[in-house]
């Protein structure tokens, strides 16, 4: 049986989970296939969108559970990215800064009702969240809690820490190609990591080699999540996607930029394929690649092992 657990998937096989226009056999087809490529069971993530078309994204893939059984086993519940992320250039990615917000439980909470229980996950900016109340709310309600796209400081960090916040997204990425030379996000998570899970994708396009290879020295593969942050053309290879409203344009070494060839926009590369790149170019051992792929998601999330 297969054991992967994607905590990050925007779409898969064609299917992006960001459409307003895709049905159940659009979401179970994307499933399958996961499953056939031995991927168990996946977070879909919305990111962010105005309002109404974050609940209706959400919602939708929430009916597919209920109405598709193999939907229903692969997907386990929904990760909401955004919109509580930082709107500054760089923090921001490819999501659409003016439809970020700051955070609050009045945002947070028709999102989640959306979901029917199926939100487990929120990805958030602590320097968004005054006081970490929102922080504070969700881990009061079973959710988990990741911060990134965000230029939390250290003192911020912290104090989402003590308010709930137990995870970092894709770390590395979702800021500036540029960054001050020592205070800066990605130095700020590494001093913390015995207190977070910190998620990375490992296609070798997002964070290069010898600096996953660092990443991992410092977290200890006792804390580090694999994830994929697969778009649509995950499994597809070259050519043209969506995410969302965005085209996204996939070239010969499964880069996946915007149209205008400035930013990478999720990624090409399914979770089964990051695990054979951690073991074959980061050298990683393959039992604590598959640690990172399987137990440590289920770990973080709270799950027992399947």
């Amino acid at each position: 049986m297969p054991d992967q657990f994607d905590i990050q998937v925007n779409g898969y096989a064609g299917v992006d989970f960001n459409s307003d226009s895709i049905g159940v056999e659009d979401i179970a087809a994307a499933c399958l296939e996961l499953q056939r490529d031995g991927v168990a069971s996946i977070l879909a993530t919305v990111i962010t969108a105005s309002p109404e078309r974050m609940r209706g994204r959400i919602a939708r893939i929430a009916g597919a559970v209920a109405a598709s059984p193999v939907a229903a086993r692969v997907i386990h519940g929904i990760h909401v990215e955004g919109p509580c992320i930082s709107q500054q250039p760089g923090y921001v990615g490819t999501h659409p800064a003016a439809q970020t917000r700051d955070a609050s439980p009045d945002v947070m909470q028709p999102l989640i009702e959306a979901g029917g229980g199926l939100v487990k996950l929120v990805t958030l900016a602590p320097e968004r969240d005054a006081g970490h109340a929102t922080t504070r709310w969700l881990a009061d309600r079973q959710i988990v809690v990741s911060a990134g796209h965000s230029d939390a400081t250290l003192d911020q960090l912290r104090g989402a820490i003590d308010q709930g916040l137990s995870m970092f997204t894709h770390l590395g990425n979702g800021c500036p190609l540029t960054l001050a030379r020592h205070d800066n996000i990605v130095q700020r998570v590494l001093s913390l990591a015995p207190s977070l899970w910190t998620c990375f994708i490992a296609d070798g396009i997002h964070v290069p080699w010898f600096a996953l290879r660092n990443y991992l020295k410092t977290v200890g593969v006792e804390r580090a999540i694999l994830v994929s942050d697969a778009i649509s053309a995950a499994g597809k290879g070259a050519g043209r996607f969506t995410l969302g409203d965005l085209e996204v344009v996939v070239d010969n070494n499964l880069a996946t930029w915007s149209s205008d060839g400035q930013r990478l926009m999720g990624s090409a590369c399914p979770l089964p394929t990051a695990l054979e790149n951690l073991v074959r170019e980061a050298g990683i051992p393959r039992n604590d690649a598959r640690r990172m792929a399987g137990a440590n998601p289920r770990a973080a999330l709270g799950l027992a092992a399947p």
